[in-house]
Parts: structure tokens; sequence; C-alpha cells
């Protein structure tokens, strides 16, 4: 699987909470396809838009675009986050 786990931070949460996107940490291969491909299968939620960068750490890090509104929000409330 391409997802290894959610990013929690602030700037995150004020993602989350305005603009129905969600931060996570991905292997280093995955790919926008993949990683799509992924949080569609998993929590069965349509993905508008996916952004992806190299952390200073060295990890990749994703930034999820979700098409419908709070669907953000709902899937943290399903991995127990918020």
């Amino acid at each position: 699987m391409s997802l290894a786990y959610p990013l929690v931070t602030e700037k995150a949460m004020v993602l989350l909470e305005n603009v129905n996107q969600l931060s996570f940490i991905v292997r280093k291969d995955a790919t926008k396809a993949s990683i799509k491909a992924a949080m569609e299968r998993s929590f069965d939620k349509k993905v508008a838009s996916i952004s992806t960068m190299m952390t200073t750490k060295g990890t990749k890090k994703a930034i999820i675009t979700f098409e419908e509104k709070n669907t953000a929000e709902e899937i943290l409330s399903q991995l127990g986050i918020v």
C-alpha cells in the first residue's frame, strides 16, 4: 500500500478544516495515481487532486483534496484521530 500514516500537525488541521485536505506520509516510490487508488479503495471517497513533496526529513508527503465537503474530517474520524 502506498499510504503509510496520516500527518497530524497544526498546519494539517487548518487544511482539514478550511480546504477539505488531508496530509499523509506515503512511500517514497508512490505515484499520484497509486496514492489516489489507495485512498479511494481504502475509504471509498472520491479524490479531486493530489500534491506530493519531499520533506526535510527525507519522507514523501501527499496532500490529498477530496471532491465532497467534510470528507477529510470523516476519514480522520474513521481512523480515530479526530
